[in-house]
């Protein structure tokens, strides 16, 4: 069973965003905050903007970054997370289905990055923001 260890796996949590990607919710969001960017720090520890682009780490950290686009969502920031769609897991049943106003799922696979081959694991866009009065 080792030899298949990692196989399923990147060696590392951070998956590059695809530029077009980024581009094509820019244009619709305009985005004035990326707290994690590429292999960047500290986004956990401050306030984001009121615009924000999420990519986080896809490792155990996930949720941390989740329940920050939570409370970013619930003081009345619109945040967009490019996420994993693991539809069976606990963060997404206790804060993407209840609080996200809406959850695009990607059709096909992501490619991150330059990378030559797609990801291993389906993606999708979700978005929580309040609705406008």
């Amino acid at each position: 069973m080792h030899k298949f260890k990692g196989m399923m796996t990147s060696l590392s949590p951070h998956w590059a965003t695809p530029k077009w990607l980024y581009e094509e919710l820019n244009k619709e969001f305009n985005f004035n905050d990326d707290p994690c960017p590429l292999n960047g720090e500290g986004g956990l520890d401050r306030n984001w903007g009121t615009s924000t682009f999420v990519n986080p780490p896809y490792g155990r950290a996930i949720v941390k970054w989740i329940e920050k686009a939570w409370i970013e969502y619930e003081a009345g920031n619109t945040i967009v997370m490019l996420l994993p769609s693991r539809t069976d897991t606990r963060w997404f049943h206790n804060y993407i289905l209840p609080f996200a106003k809406e959850i695009r799922f990607i059709k096909g696979r992501l490619k991150f990055g330059d990378a030559k081959n797609s990801a291993p694991f389906p993606s999708c866009i979700v978005i929580f923001r309040k609705e406008k009065k």
